[in-house]
């Protein structure tokens, strides 16, 4: 669902509109009335197909965009969130995981939620991440990865402040990262040797000490670690030479220090594409790479680019993962 004062809704109409082009089967956790009307608003021949199981969406594809009733309590209204709708979006993560976990899903793909409107009605996790691993179980590490043809990011500090991300980096981080995707890169990449690149912290890797020590007191005793555990890993790296296509073409994976380190050139090279995985989990996820857009919300304008790779994504993960 994501939030339903945003763009989720017409991303999914959107992404059925074209399943000619190859888009692969899903079905909607939402409030049928409410995707029914948003369909008529936005004048898309979108026919919406009530459906009582998951099981029902495969036959209920090629007719009508299968949705499992959620019902949504609040009016709403494009671009303005109801803290009233908080309950239902939060049960539509829960029924989606619980149907992963129990393998009637292949896969969870998310839409974007408007963390402020969740929180103000008592959401107590950060955002998406976070609540999946807490429906996940205890001893959950989740870890985020945002992935676009030909590039695959993995942020060691996520969302805080920078200076609380320099400060928070250590060598047990870095290394409990690099192992969770070199994990995910294998079991669901069907990479069989995963080579990763861990980028340095201060411009050009430290310069030997001269811009900072982090890279020779926290990320190369991390890369020597990781090299005994048996990876093939290069780094500390200097940030500003690692994202070119040459240099791209040597790893599988770039390991950063901080959030806008791995997301402005991954959404450089692809903003449409981009589709952010949670790895570490026990059931696939993914979700598009941008957020509500509350100022598009309701004028069909939207890109459901970024919907449809993760579609196409998880549903490739959950293949090669029940291939492994």
């Amino acid at each position: 669902m994501g939030e339903p004062a945003g763009i989720g809704g017409e991303l999914a109409l959107s992404a059925w509109l074209r399943r000619a082009e190859g888009t692969p089967v899903f079905a909607l956790i939402d409030d049928p009335r409410r995707i029914a009307a948003l369909a008529h608003r936005l004048d898309w021949p979108v026919p919406v197909g009530e459906i009582a199981a998951l099981g029902e969406a495969a036959g209920a594809w090629d007719s009508a965009l299968p949705v499992l009733p959620q019902t949504v309590p609040g009016q709403v209204v494009p671009g303005r969130p109801d803290k009233r709708n908080a309950g239902a979006v939060i049960a539509a993560i829960e029924r989606a995981v619980a149907l992963a976990q129990s393998g009637a899903a292949a896969a969870v793909v998310t839409n974007p939620i408007q963390k402020q409107a969740l929180i103000e009605a008592g959401f107590a996790h950060p955002g998406h991440t976070e609540f999946l691993a807490a429906l996940a179980g205890p001893g959950t590490v989740p870890v985020m990865m945002l992935a676009c043809p030909g590039l695959r990011v993995v942020p060691v500090t996520v969302h805080t402040a920078l200076r609380d991300a320099i400060a928070s980096i250590d060598v047990e981080r870095i290394v409990t990262v690099s192992h969770i995707a070199a994990a995910a890169l294998r079991r669901d990449f069907a990479v069989a040797r995963p080579r990763l690149a861990v980028a340095g912290l201060n411009p050009h890797a430290g310069e030997h000490g001269a811009f900072g020590r982090e890279e020779i007191e926290i990320i190369a005793p991390a890369v020597a670690r990781l090299r005994d555990d048996g990876l093939d890993v290069a780094g500390p790296l200097s940030p500003d030479t690692m994202f070119h296509p040459a240099a791209r073409a040597r790893y599988d994976a770039a390991i950063c220090m901080y959030h806008d380190q791995a997301l402005i050139p991954l959404k450089t090279i692809d903003f449409a594409h981009g589709v952010n995985v949670t790895l570490g989990l026990p059931f696939v996820r993914t979700s598009p790479d941008h957020g509500t857009a509350l100022d598009l919300a309701g004028t069909g304008r939207a890109d459901p680019a970024s919907l449809i790779a993760a579609l196409e994504l998880a549903a490739e993960m959950a293949a090669a993962r029940g291939r492994a």
